[in-house]
């Protein structure tokens, strides 16, 4: 075994039986490849990363790609979920050379860890037209040796390009015509017959749903508010065609619930099997929202589906939730989730199984290696139509087989689990159960939410209180980075709607408290991805594109405005603003490149309001009016529910209750605009009619 069988992270546990001898990201490597003037050889992926598997296999267990590393190279394998802010550094360089990038990354650094060469997957020799990752590794180590200076001097470019910051923006800058822009470069990217944004492969992009979900809301319920291009109904149909086509493919899992990361095709059919925490926590997010402004049963249900599976499969007994389950099992991809007709028929009877079969396109012939991944051509109903079956008599079959099928497939050699706990990701799954639990009433969601919010901030917390970013078998490791401040903020914000405990917002208040400290950057008005007191790399980043998870600045900012408003502070609001601003530059240039930013800058100029609801003395009275108050509220303000005794002067919203009392005992709503309030209403009848407004 090499170094990495002492690390705890399951990517590099996978790696520990390499003949490579591989380093962990320490201090020990890169001074031995100062002290031996050697490049180094930094290759970064993750647990679930198929072609990461199919690298390790191919190059890093052959013994003479191995032994010409460990002449030639100090070899350094890093996680990129636990190392993101490498992963983030060296990305951007595969980037800006190649102008791409993927896992598993493959970076060639100087003793003084700037990057000179990179790319991604190689194969061991050529093939395909893709060099040889021997041939990639004689040629770097003849640059090194026979063109130094020509090396160092492009590598210090890189970095320079890398620790470049952006100017800080204020409202004079932003044009609100990026609005428009956003919405048109998506409505010239949607695939009107499949949903979804350009062609294959193809990204599930939640923030742009959830942005373009906002901009539909903003254009129904404000006339003044005109956006030319595309038109409202377009603005929903890219939502709701991209939604659906997605719960009908493969990329769905049809039998346990859950998104897998990507589809290889444009179809949403074949996915890289891997399934992500943040990928399932965005889309559910995505599926109640459109729930909340349709009404359409269909996306409640796929949401259910999808926060079921994270419950059900990646749940730890003490509240967090696991990062990822795997594309491969017994060492092929995607072998869990397939079928034939034979083994569906063996676990249903044949006349169900054929139907099955038929309905979920399970044939001979396979739509995936001569298996099949369970997918729906034709929804229920078109279906039922064809077919001449009863509708609600076909789901029901389906319904039961789909349970005879899962537990037969639960019974099957499962991909590999990577069980550590990311505060990051958790944020995200929090917001996702907390907003599903108060739009459903689902008491089980917020249960789940409750106890992964209590996970990390019992266990994943230093002594001072600052966020340690991974856990994984009690022990929780590794200074935590911005977008674990900023998810975990927004998870708190979410959660205080489930149960108006004003522990949630106290902790908010902590962690932003902290995450300005030691991120911000008075400067430019952004934050940092690193805090101040990280290990030093070639370059502090601040991050402003969304990936597949929103920048870390974004969250930051929408953490900061949703937090402003609600405990009255002008000046984290406008902290939280500048911070989205700073996306400006990029969202100039792509327009679509900074959803998560839009939605901030949105949140900001669109809801200045607070509603405050001081409960009454009769508790049916009192469930009434929050019920009315869910439904009828805008879901972007601030909503405050306190009981009449309550004590505000030692928390943070002692500012924004200050003052209100309940009025005659019965339940009493302040509306406040712009950090100023309006005069009560009290009574079922007075917040009613002054809830109506709004509708």
């Amino acid at each position: 075994m090499n170094r990495l069988a002492n690390e705890s992270s399951p990517y590099l546990l996978q790696h520990k039986e390499n003949p490579v001898d591989w380093y962990p990201w320490c201090a020990e490597a890169l001074l031995r490849a100062r002290a031996e003037d050697k490049p180094i050889f930094l290759s970064i992926g993750y647990s679930a990363c198929h072609w990461c598997h199919v690298m390790e296999h191919e190059s890093f267990e052959n013994p003479q790609i191995a032994d010409y590393l460990n002449r030639h190279f100090i070899s350094i394998k890093v996680d990129r979920e636990e190392r993101p802010d490498l992963d983030q550094i060296y990305m951007q360089a595969v980037m800006a050379m190649n102008g791409h990038g993927g896992w598993p990354l493959s970076a060639f650094l100087t003793p003084d860890q700037d990057f000179f060469f990179g790319g991604t997957y190689w194969p061991p020799t050529a093939n395909h037209q893709m060099p040889g990752f021997d041939q990639v590794l004689a040629s770097v180590l003849d640059a090194w040796h026979q063109k130094r200076e020509q090396v160092l001097e492009q590598s210090k470019q890189i970095t320079t390009m890398i620790a470049s910051t952006t100017e800080g923006q204020s409202l004079e800058d932003f044009d609100g015509e990026v609005f428009q822009a956003a919405a048109q470069v998506l409505h010239n990217q949607f695939d009107i017959t499949f949903g979804g944004f350009g062609t294959a492969p193809k990204f599930p992009h939640p923030m742009d749903l959830l942005l373009l979900l906002r901009m539909y809301e903003r254009q129904t319920q404000d006339a003044k508010q005109v956006w030319e291009t595309p038109q409202t109904t377009e603005v929903l149909q890219m939502v709701e065609v991209t939604l659906q086509r997605m719960a009908y493919g493969g990329i769905f899992d049809h039998l346990a619930g859950g998104f897998s990361r990507y589809s290889v095709d444009a179809r949403w059919l074949v996915p890289h099997f891997e399934k992500m925490l943040y990928d399932n926590a965005l889309l559910a997010r995505a599926f109640i929202h459109t729930w909340r402004v349709t009404d359409h049963a269909f996306y409640s249900r796929i949401c259910e589906k999808t926060l079921d599976y994270l419950m059900a499969y990646l749940r730890e007994p003490g509240g967090g939730f696991h990062s990822t389950e795997d594309a491969d099992s017994e060492g092929e991809e995607g072998k869990f989730y397939v079928w034939t007709p034979a083994e569906v028929s063996e676990v249903l009877g044949e006349e169900t199984g054929n139907r099955f079969c038929q309905v979920y396109d399970v044939t001979p012939a396979g739509n995936f290696e001569g298996s099949s991944i369970i997918n729906l051509p034709l929804s229920f109903a078109d279906f039922a139509e064809q077919h001449q079956l009863d509708k609600d008599s076909l789901m029901k079959e389906m319904r039961e087989a789909r349970k005879k099928l899962l537990e037969v497939r639960d019974q099957r050699i499962r991909p590999g689990l990577d069980d550590k706990v990311l505060a990051s990701w958790n944020g995200l799954a929090i917001e996702a159960f907390a907003d599903a639990a108060v739009l459903l009433e689902r008491e089980d969601y917020a249960l789940a939410a409750q106890q992964a919010a209590e996970f990390v901030w019992q266990n994943m917390r230093q002594e001072d209180g600052r966020l340690l970013h991974s856990s994984r078998h009690g022990e929780s490791s590794l200074t935590a980075y911005l977008d674990d401040y900023a998810c975990l903020i927004n998870a708190f914000i979410s959660l205080y709607r489930v149960d108006f405990d004003v522990k949630w917002i106290t902790r908010a208040v902590a962690l932003s408290d902290l995450m300005k400290q030691h991120f911000y950057n008075p400067e430019n008005r952004a934050f940092y991805f690193t805090a101040d007191d990280h290990e030093k790399l070639i370059a502090r980043t601040q991050e402003f594109q969304d990936s597949a998870v929103p920048s870390g600045n974004a969250m930051a900012a929408t953490a900061l405005i949703r937090l402003g408003q609600m405990t009255g502070d002008a000046e984290m609001v406008e902290v939280g603003m500048g911070a989205a601003l700073g996306a400006v530059p990029l969202l100039n240039r792509a327009a679509n490149a900074a959803s998560q930013s839009l939605l901030a800058i949105d949140t900001g100029l669109h809801t200045q309001q607070t509603y405050v609801l001081v409960l009454g003395a009769e508790d049916t009275a009192n469930q009434r009016v929050m019920q009315r108050l869910k439904k009828q509220v805008p879901w972007d303000a601030a909503w405050i529910v306190v009981p009449a005794t309550f004590e505000a002067s030692n928390t943070p919203l002692a500012g924004v209750l200050q003052g209100k009392v309940s009025v005659d005992g019965q339940p009493t709503l302040y509306v406040c605009r712009d950090f100023q309030c309006e005069l009560p209403v009290s009574g079922e009848a007075g917040i009613a009619s002054a809830l109506a407004i709004l509708e």
